[in-house]
């Protein structure tokens, strides 16, 4: 299914109209119209906002072979925390790490729980390392004024 088809039936399957939608997302409802008729790809802000107001993953309504709408919402949210602490490449290495290892993983003997333990690890231990990098190779000067900025 498409991008538009997704949103469409996850909408639907809330039994929301356009105008609910688009209040509870901000998004206005002739963009609504666009993404759901016309097949137009929104911005990946309001990606995440209609992903979050409809309860499915971003990698949902992104992959058009995407079957579970909510699969990877706990991976999405990893990655919007990485990107609120890291930034964009931060984003990018998390994203790389979970391909990586979900493709590690493929076809394996372990199952949906011990998958998801150790993801949850995995996250927990990037996450770690990066604040960890951050203390040991910023100079104070930068570490102070970032900090102030939070």
């Amino acid at each position: 299914m498409t991008f538009a088809e997704k949103v469409k039936e996850a909408r639907l399957a809330m039994n929301l109209s356009q105008t609910e939608l688009s209040q509870l997302t901000g998004i206005s409802e002739r963009s609504l119209y666009t993404y759901e008729q016309l097949g137009t790809i929104p911005r990946s802000g309001n990606i995440k906002k209609i992903a979050e107001a409809l309860r499915v993953s971003v990698t949902y309504l992104m992959d058009d072979g995407e079957t579970d709408k909510t699969k990877h919402i706990e991976q999405d949210q990893f990655i919007d925390d990485v990107k609120q602490e890291f930034g964009s490449k931060g984003a990018r290495e998390a994203k790389e790490i979970l391909s990586r290892t979900g493709a590690l993983l493929a076809g394996g003997e372990l199952d949906d729980e011990a998958k998801e333990v150790f993801f949850q690890s995995l996250m927990e231990v990037y996450l770690d390392s990066k604040q960890a990098a951050r203390e040991k190779f910023t100079p104070k000067k930068y570490r102070k004024h970032r900090s102030k900025s939070r």
